[in-house]
């Protein structure tokens, strides 16, 4: 099934869960792709997990472009979003428009994410007047790390939950057709996703988002420098890549690897042709 933001909308109005993954290259793409899953996000968290920085800050919109054009070639089915980094969108709405565009031209995405509540209402609508769909962040928004002093949870007293809830409502109204919560009190998550009639999709929000997302390094267990308490981790991937390339080294110098099986042969006469 093609995914697309229509299909996100029919999710929600039949109670259905969405689910999204993270990629940032073809080979993991087609892999999360051929499992059905419904969004793939090209996620500013490349900028942690791919280039090895403390925050996303530092990621551009030519990065983002780059990973996106290798998701897209990998993913057939699922809805490809990209992320609107730090800078990119937040001088003016002609600026978001601007760069939201070349995400959908050069990169192939079919959707945007933007960070940010009232202060990019107006980014918000012109890019959706510009006839490309924008997914909306609030919560714990990574750009806004400095601001916050931190990577903090957001929305545990009354006077946040009620700006949470007031800029969810704000995001809808712009047009956005999904909203990402993060790090969010379960319980306001779920007010959340009560009061819009576009999906939530949560990640450390609880289990009444609408769908869930998380970076596929987190849930594989391929990444460690820290484990955030909402991640789960299906699998110890990390643990597997380790014993593989430990093994290659190992029958690499004890020459048991190659094998006559990995090499390829020449004519004998044509051999004897050399001497």
């Amino acid at each position: 099934m093609k995914n697309s933001a229509l299909t996100f909308r029919e999710f929600k109005n039949q109670r259905k869960k969405l689910t999204m993954l993270t990629a940032y290259d073809y080979s993991m793409a087609k892999i999360i792709d051929e499992c059905g899953i419904n969004g793939i996000l090209i996620g500013d968290s490349l900028g942690m997990v791919i280039k090895g920085e403390q925050d996303t800050l530092s990621v551009t919109v030519d990065e983002i472009i780059y990973h996106t054009k290798a998701v897209k070639k990998g993913a057939k089915n699922a809805l490809i979003v990209s992320d609107m980094p730090f800078l990119s969108y937040h001088v003016s709405a002609e600026q978001a428009v601007k760069n939201a565009g070349r995400m959908i031209k050069e990169g192939g995405a079919h959707a945007v994410k933007l960070e940010g509540g009232a202060h990019v209402i107006e980014q918000i609508r012109a890019i959706v007047n510009a006839q490309i769909p924008v997914m909306g962040h609030l919560g714990l928004t990574p750009q806004s790390v400095n601001a916050f002093g931190g990577f903090k949870i957001q929305g545990k007293s009354e006077e946040t939950a009620r700006k949470l809830i007031e800029d969810a409502k704000l995001i809808e109204d712009a047009g956005a057709f999904a909203l990402v919560l993060e790090c969010v009190p379960k319980k306001v998550a779920e007010l959340i996703t009560q009061v819009v009639s576009i999906p939530t999709i949560g990640i450390g929000a609880g289990e009444n988002c609408d769908g869930q997302i998380l970076v596929y390094q987190d849930m594989l267990g391929m990444f460690n420098d820290f484990v955030p308490k909402f991640v789960k981790q299906y699998a110890n991937v990390g643990t597997v890549m380790k014993e593989a390339i430990k093994g290659y080294i190992s029958e690499v110098q004890d020459g048991s690897f190659p094998e006559d099986k990995h090499s390829f042969k020449i004519d004998e006469s044509e051999l004897e042709k050399l001497y």
